[in-house]
């Protein structure tokens, strides 16, 4: 979608260079917040099918960041490093998603965690600085799957905790290490 800009040539939108994924996950806003906003939590479920994540670092705050790498299922590595633009707790969240803190392709993205009755409607809308990034995130990387998948291990996760939680147990996972203040969130995760 374009506009006409002052000078009578387009102006682009953000449309043309976003991606909005959204999913109904069956439990309450302020678990679904949780399992993304946490350290213990993210290195379970974030990525697409058959990624995992490993933790450099973490800081839950307003400019903290989260730097970490992606393992592809085909043993590729993707760095990457987000940095928290806003923290509303359980109601939204922004940040800066790149490869590294300089990155000048980094993206911005509005995670949006709206109740629906006993449910959650989380919704994922993700400017690029130019439409050319978005088509190349959507043609060679296949962000829109990726990003339905990684929202649908999301959903997966927090049904397990939910039920882990219901019996008294919390998740672990076998040689993962986790070490957190609970004031600011910090850890590493390996």
């Amino acid at each position: 979608m374009t506009t006409t800009g002052s000078g009578g040539e387009p102006a682009r939108t953000a449309a043309d260079r976003e991606i909005v994924i959204s999913r109904v996950i069956g439990a309450p806003r302020e678990l679904v917040f949780e399992a993304f906003t946490r350290i213990q939590h993210l290195s379970r479920w974030w990525g697409p099918e058959g990624f995992t994540t490993t933790t450099r670092s973490f800081e839950f705050r307003v400019d903290g960041e989260w730097d970490f790498v992606m393992h592809g299922p085909d043993g590729t590595d993707y760095p990457e490093w987000i940095t928290w633009r806003e923290i509303v707790p359980p109601e939204r969240l922004a940040l800066l998603h790149g490869e590294a803190r300089d990155d000048p392709n980094a993206f911005e993205s509005v995670v949006t965690f709206e109740p629906t009755g006993d449910k959650t409607r989380i919704v994922m809308r993700t400017v690029f600085p130019t439409r050319e990034l978005r088509d190349e995130a959507v043609e060679k990387y296949h962000a829109v799957e990726g990003g339905e998948q990684t929202l649908a291990n999301l959903a997966a996760y927090v049904a397990d905790i939910t039920l882990e939680r219901s019996t008294g147990h919390e998740p672990t996972t076998a040689g993962e290490t986790t070490t957190e203040r609970e004031t600011g969130q910090e850890g590493t995760t390996s």
